[in-house]
């Protein structure tokens, strides 16, 4: 149905018709039997599908990748559609609207995306609200879906700052979400890379663990990092990984490059998602796997527009995969062609 569908929606710009799908997805679920007849189309309650990792039991392997869902609006709706875990965010202090319009390209013969969305989002207190109310919701005996917080920082924050951006994330979001992951990867935000390098890193990771126990609780934190690092510094992350003691890694974030594109909007500037960062994602999957020994979980995203590629990272040594740009080419059934084909791995 949803590949009917896609050349219509695809006749509209990326960012209006997200918005106009998701308005009435909440509509869809809104409505007497609405969630119960996505769950009978698209979900799956298999308990061999469950996974236990970093103390979590997730409801399949299959996760909703930040930026999505930026402002925890579609929780439910993720999860009637048949995703394990949903990440929200990326989460600043305070609101911001993010970079000038159009800020979203769709290259369809590479099956890609291109954006610069710059952290648009109505701020972690409205995130932080909104999961609390989703949670609230659940009626009794209904399991929540795993839900983890992407915290970044504000674009008018000096990087000397930054550290305390993220506090405020941290502290504002701990009561509920599951998890946590520091994004100072995405190219959208001037200088936020920069916190890739060691020492302003290992500040902000041991800053965030020394808080990151509120009666007697901890929260996993994981990181986020980009697909252009160096083997070197991918070391490096690993290094950081043990010395902070965090609780993982998620690889890999959008791309600048722009090698081997074909479609009008390559040389638009921002983050290229999807199928072209297929074979990047699963290398630094792999190789953080094998220098690490694996001795950390690795959460697989990049390029997963098929079963067949969700397995490879797996295979390279992720536990956990996550979607967004396959989301929007392949629809929801996608979900449920990896679930069958993690099932016979």
């Amino acid at each position: 149905m949803y590949q009917l569908l896609k050349p219509l929606l695809f006749k509209f710009d990326p960012e209006n018709i997200h918005y106009f799908v998701t308005r009435n997805l909440k509509r869809l679920n809104k409505m007497p039997g609405g969630t119960a007849i996505s769950k009978a189309i698209w979900a799956s309650d298999d308990k061999r599908l469950e996974k236990e990792v970093f103390g979590l039991k997730f409801k399949n392997a299959v996760g909703l990748a930040a930026g999505f869902d930026k402002n925890a609006e579609l929780i439910a709706e993720m999860g009637a559609l048949g995703f394990g875990f949903i990440e929200v965010g990326t989460v600043t202090p305070l609101p911001q609207p993010g970079n000038d319009k159009p800020r979203m390209f769709r290259l369809p013969a590479d099956e890609a995306l291109i954006n610069r969305m710059g952290f648009n989002n109505l701020g972690v207190d409205v995130a932080a609200e909104r999961i609390a109310t989703y949670r609230r919701s659940l009626k009794p005996g209904e399991t929540a879906l795993i839900i983890g917080g992407n915290i970044g920082k504000n674009k008018v924050t000096p990087n000397g700052d930054a550290v305390n951006d993220y506090i405020k994330c941290f502290d504002r979001l701990f009561d509920v979400v599951d998890y946590f992951v520091v994004n100072v990867s995405s190219p959208n935000t001037p200088g936020l890379r920069a916190l890739q390098e060691k020492e302003p890193l290992m500040h902000i990771l041991n800053t965030l663990q020394q808080r990151n126990s509120k009666n007697g609780i901890s929260r996993p934190i994981l990181l986020k990092i980009a697909p252009d690092l160096t083997n070197e510094q991918l070391d490096d992350i690993a290094d950081i990984v043990k010395q902070t003691g965090i609780a993982g890694i998620i690889a890999t974030n959008t791309t600048v490059s722009r090698e081997g594109l074909t479609s009008a909007f390559k040389d638009e500037t921002g983050g290229l998602s999807g199928k072209p960062l297929a074979k990047r994602s699963t290398e630094v999957i792999s190789y953080l796997h094998k220098v690490s020994g694996g001795s950390f979980p690795i959460i697989g995203v990049g390029g997963i527009h098929s079963a067949e590629a969700a397995a490879e990272k797996i295979a390279a040594g992720a536990v956990l995969v996550q979607l967004y740009t396959g989301f929007i080419y392949e629809g929801p059934g996608l979900i449920a062609r990896i679930n069958k084909k993690l099932l016979a791995v």
